[in-house]
């Protein structure tokens, strides 16, 4: 009998660990695909913001979202020979020197740009309120051609499912770093 009980104990014990193993690689091939499904959304919300400048048509600063999800703007940082601006009046200022100076714009901070939209967030206008067209006779445009290479923008955005990142660019181009999230606006946001 003795022996009996040993056999049975021993298929008992062996049933135990394959049962064991089982749910362990069942547990981890669920837990592999729900991260693969996460990945998944992750990637069908990826926003990802592109700063550009241009004088084609007329002088402007743009904002585009060329990801696959919306990018929701937190916070904007806007700089001119890398000290921030809060205000383009401001900014202008600085590139141009005093005087009255004309703009139409557009808010970016707690805008949401949609996949594959963009905006114009700054284009200097004339005395008329027309753009700046490229007219390479006009004082004013070349003057403002030139010194728009001096802006650069440090802006946080976030995806649906609360990831951010910021966008860190100029007129060379940008670069774009994941963070744990935005910071509060200071001193040094620009405010619209």
């Amino acid at each position: 009998m003795p022996e009996e009980q040993h056999r049975k104990w021993s298929v008992s014990r062996y049933e135990t660990v394959i049962a064991t193993l089982v749910g362990f690689l069942a547990l981890s091939i669920s837990s592999y695909t729900a991260y693969m499904q996460r990945q998944q959304v992750r990637a069908s919300v990826w926003p990802i913001l592109e700063y550009n400048t241009s004088n084609e048509p007329d002088i402007h600063l743009t904002l585009a979202n060329k990801g696959v999800g919306p990018a929701i703007v937190r916070h904007v940082i806007v700089r001119v020979d890398g000290q921030p601006v809060r205000q383009w009046d401001e900014a202008l200022h600085k590139l141009l020197g005093p005087g009255v100076h004309h703009f139409s714009e557009s808010n970016i901070s707690g805008h949401v740009l949609s996949a594959g939209e963009s905006m114009t967030i700054l284009t200097p206008d004339d005395e008329n309120g027309k753009p700046l067209s490229s007219d390479k006779k006009d004082a004013l445009w070349v003057r403002l051609d030139k010194e728009r290479a001096r802006v650069s923008v440090e802006i946080c955005y976030c995806s649906t499912l609360g990831e951010c990142w910021t966008l860190r660019a100029d007129n060379s181009g940008g670069a774009i770093t994941e963070t744990a999230h935005c910071p509060k606006p200071s001193a040094i946001s620009f405010q619209q």
